[in-house]
């Protein structure tokens, strides 16, 4: 039998957790303690975690934070090295493109466990593959099978592959240790596309962005980021030079002029209200633009007719055929100057 005092405290504790539950969603969460590494002398990976890992990694969602080029060739993970990197991998971006961008969703479609890696398909793989129903064949009774779908692989554009090296063999792990083994290519962890871009730029460029201010020096997807998208642009041409100008704001307020020269931010005007004009030109932010200096790589430079040189005369270029003894001839000597014909009124010249 409970006392009417009491009952009423009751009630008012049960009325009380709902606030205290409301609270402790926006309570930062301690961060997790990172994972133990692998140990040098672990076992080869057992059947039962190699269930669990396929179980645990297929389909789940994901964010990029390295740019995976199109085509059939993926990236290469060994002690957090990416394959292909650096001029390789700016030369492979400029010439089939991004599949998937860093700040990007992905999910994992297929996993496999092989001896000495794991391979880890995102958004089906660089190869779509086929349903059960594709694969199915109609046959009469004296003919032959005819397929209900084209055999030809089709490739995904939006697909590709990380396969994951070790040393000797795969060792035994636990799925918090995958995940940290494939953070330099996959973040596991992000709550949001914004959350997982912001970590892939550099931190003067994330402050930047968070504060919803440009720098001169910043590409069009961090513009986006830290203004969203511009209400007018405006394509315009400095000489030989074509630009397009991103205006956010209007009249009375402050109205910013963001200029862009391909990708990069090059110049930053900002007209106050006051009718102070600020200008800004010098880069503030040094970014790598893989796509553009692999195309200016790739482009042939133009020589000057007039370029000096240090061949000698009558020596061949070095651009120029040479016979199989490797000796190039010798120029034929100039003609002797002969007289002219004679032209004139009525006559014709014989050739």
């Amino acid at each position: 039998m409970f006392v009417r005092g009491q009952q009423d405290d009751g009630l008012r504790k049960t009325q009380s957790r709902p606030a205290d539950s409301a609270a402790a969603p926006n309570a930062e969460k301690p961060a997790a303690a990172p994972p133990e590494p692998i140990a040098t002398n672990a076992p080869h990976i057992s059947k039962q975690t190699r269930l669990e890992i396929i179980r645990d990694f297929e389909t789940q969602l994901v964010y990029v934070r390295t740019p995976f080029p199109m085509g059939t060739k993926g990236l290469r993970l060994m002690g957090g090295v990416i394959t292909p990197n650096g001029e390789e991998m700016r030369q492979a971006l400029a010439l089939y493109g991004p599949a998937v961008k860093p700040g990007e969703p992905a999910q994992i479609s297929f996993v496999r466990i092989q001896d000495d890696h794991i391979h880890f398909e995102i958004n089906g793989g660089p190869i779509r593959r086929k349903k059960w129903y594709q694969k199915v064949q109609i046959s009469g009774a004296n003919g032959a099978s005819v397929p209900t779908s084209p055999n030809e692989p089709q490739n995904n554009p939006h697909g590709s592959y990380v396969d994951l090296y070790f040393a000797k063999y795969v060792p035994e792990m636990n799925a918090p240790q995958l995940r940290q083994l494939l953070y330099p290519v996959l973040d596991f962890n992000a709550r949001n596309k914004e959350q997982a871009y912001l970590d892939t730029i550099p931190p003067k460029a994330k402050e930047a962005i968070l504060a919803h201010h440009v720098l001169v020096g910043m590409n069009q997807e961090m513009v986006l980021h830290a203004k969203g998208k511009p209400p007018k642009k405006v394509r315009e041409r400095d000489g030989d030079t074509e630009y397009e100008e991103w205006i956010y704001g209007e009249a009375p307020a402050d109205v910013d002029f963001v200029r862009f020269v391909g990708d990069e931010v090059v110049r930053i005007e900002t007209m106050k209200v006051g009718g102070e004009k600020i200008v800004r030109s010098e880069k503030e932010v040094v970014l790598e633009q893989p796509e553009r200096e692999a195309k200016k790589e790739q482009e042939p430079q133009e020589r000057p007719a007039n370029a000096p040189s240090l061949r000698r005369p009558g020596e061949a270029a070095e651009d120029v055929p040479k016979p199989a003894n490797g000796a190039a001839p010798m120029p034929p000597p100039p003609p002797p100057d002969l007289p002219g014909p004679a032209s004139g009124p009525g006559m014709v010249s014989s050739l």
